[in-house]
């Protein structure tokens, strides 16, 4: 259960492009620039399904997280949203390289890229790369945090929607790993 609820997240970390995709083939078949066939109409449908399971990963992973929250103080925190933004950029540009998708071969290429990435998203544990989350209005925080009640300091990778105060304040979190998880903003306390 728990892989398949990373690669869900995998997929969501490309919604927006899946969507410039969907766009863009939907307006080149109502321009006849590519004409309605098999191929044309399972890339449609492999978009679409790859949005809504990217979208549903996205929530599984944020709100039917299972593991128990934990109060959290955070000590130091630094917004590291902006040091990824070229990774982001860099494999939308990659994606806007024409792929002939009226081929099959053409997207075969691209499933077996998007195949590749995930390979090495998962195996890396690289769940903070997610533009999605940005476009939502997330920031993505490095963190050195204590749990309540202990002097043991530690560090992880936080998402936070909004800008993270962190004076006198704390925190829950379900902490699914150290490169993501989740800052609860409607229980913090102080």
């Amino acid at each position: 259960m728990k892989s398949i609820k990373n690669i869900l997240l995998y997929l969501s970390a490309f919604v927006p492009m899946y969507f410039l995709i969907f766009v863009k083939v939907l307006i080149d078949l109502i321009n006849d620039n590519m004409s309605w066939n098999v191929l044309n109409t399972l890339n449609l449908v492999t978009l679409i399904l790859l949005i809504l399971l990217g979208i549903i990963g996205l929530y599984w992973n944020i709100h039917l997280n299972k593991e128990p929250p934990k109060e959290i103080i955070i000590l130091k925190k630094e917004n590291i949203t902006d040091q990824h933004f070229l990774g982001y950029f860099s494999l939308f540009v990659f994606f806007a390289i024409p792929l002939d998708l009226n081929y099959i071969s053409g997207y075969a290429m691209y499933a077996f890229i998007i195949i590749m990435i995930g390979i090495v998203y998962i195996h890396n544990s690289l769940y903070y790369i997610n533009p999605l989350l940005n476009l939502l209005g997330y920031n993505f925080y490095e963190i050195t945090y204590k749990e309540s009640g202990t002097e043991q300091e530690r560090n992880a990778k936080f998402f936070y929607r909004g800008t993270l105060e962190i004076e006198n304040k704390t925190y829950w979190v379900k902490l699914k790993n150290t490169n993501f998880s989740f800052i609860d903003k409607r229980k913090k306390k102080g």
